[in-house]
Formats: C-alpha cells, sequence, structure tokens
C-alpha cells in the first residue's frame, strides 16, 4: 500500500509538469503560425505587416453553429479588412474523425460561400490546442502585436442576426481601435466542439 501511494504521488508531481496548453488568457501573447490555405498558400500573421489587428476564428464546414455564422464572418472581413483588421479562419477540425471537414471540402466551401479571406486547414491540430479553442466557432482578436484582446462569441444570438443585441466582437474591436481595452474581454463560445481523431 506504501509503495503504491509513493508512486501515486511521483505521478501527481509529474502531471503538474505536464499539464496540456490550456490556451491563451485576454492580454497573453499569441504565437504566429503558417498554415495551408484554400488557395494552396502558406499564410501566417507576418505576412501582414501593415495590419492594426487580427480577428482568428476557428469554424469548419459542417457545424450547424459555424454555417449560421459564415455569412456574418464574410460581412465583419469585408467590412473591417479597409480597416486595418485581418480576418484569418481555421478549419481546427480533424478530418479523419470529421470526413466534411477535409481540405478538399473547404476548398469547395470557400468557393461556395465566396470567402475572401484566408481558410487555412489546422493540419495536425497543433494551432487550436495553443489558442484554447474549444467550439467551432470561437473567435480570438489580438492586436497588432498579437497581443489577446478578447477571446469568445462573435455575438450574442446565434439563430438570428437581425436579432443580435450584443455584437461582442465588433464592439471588442471598435474599443481595440480607439486603444481601449474591450468589454467584454471573454464571452462563451457557442458551437460544436472540436473534432480529434480517436
Amino acid at each position: 500500500m506504501k509503495k503504491f501511494g509513493f508512486f501515486a504521488v511521483i505521478a501527481l508531481v509529474l502531471m503538474s509538469f505536464t499539464n496540456p496548453i490550456t490556451g491563451y488568457k485576454v492580454g497573453a501573447k499569441a504565437v504566429d503560425f503558417k498554415l495551408k490555405s484554400v488557395d494552396g498558400k502558406m499564410y501566417s500573421m507576418a505576412d501582414y505587416k501593415n495590419a492594426k489587428g487580427f480577428i482568428v476564428v476557428f469554424t469548419c464546414n459542417h457545424c450547424p453553429f459555424a454555417v449560421k455564422y459564415e455569412d456574418r464572418i464574410i460581412a465583419l472581413a469585408k467590412k473591417y479588412k479597409p480597416l486595418g483588421y485581418e480576418l484569418i479562419a481555421i478549419n481546427p477540425n480533424d478530418p479523419a474523425a470529421e470526413p466534411s471537414d477535409s481540405f478538399d471540402l473547404m476548398k469547395v466551401r470557400a468557393k461556395e460561400k465566396g470567402f475572401t479571406f484566408p481558410y487555412l486547414f489546422d493540419e495536425g491540430q497543433k494551432v487550436y490546442p495553443q489558442y484554447g479553442a474549444t467550439k467551432t466557432p470561437h473567435v480570438f482578436l489580438l492586436d497588432k502585436n498579437l497581443t489577446v484582446k478578447y477571446i469568445g462569441a462573435i455575438d450574442d444570438n446565434v439563430d438570428d442576426a437581425t436579432a443580435v443585441k450584443e455584437h461582442y466582437l465588433e464592439n471588442a474591436i471598435t474599443a481595440l481601435d480607439k486603444g481601449q481595452e474591450p468589454s467584454p474581454a471573454t464571452t462563451k463560445a457557442i458551437g460544436c466542439s472540436i473534432k480529434v481523431k480517436k
């Protein structure tokens, strides 16, 4: 029994040093990525030298929540790109777990919807755990120095864009553009869980 107790303590100590990444909190400095987009090119935030900030959206093809937000994501990209805020969409799902989120079908979806922003594939699922994304969609607003300023939902109404009362992401971008801290800086992302190969 004593031997078991000793090994249990050792296991707990080792676990304390090997906790999985829990993701970024507001105020953290994000690490840049380099991922392949549906146009066949590799993209990173470093490519946008004059950007005032980045809207990083973890989304996908199949999730009904992500689909409901697609038109709003497209509108956000068109509205804020001229103001210096680059929207980058990332599909975090493993196609082995969700075949409808394959890279080939991402290309089809982007063409169907007329995406005007990079739609990147998180091959090997290395980026989304760094961010701490758990849902599709899940949004991270970064300033030009890649400091995280807002994390969470796009707005407060998944089902009806015309009935939105709180435009969380847009309010956060407006605050950032004025040199202010977004409030709220975090909201709960509503969507499908990210699909991982078992």
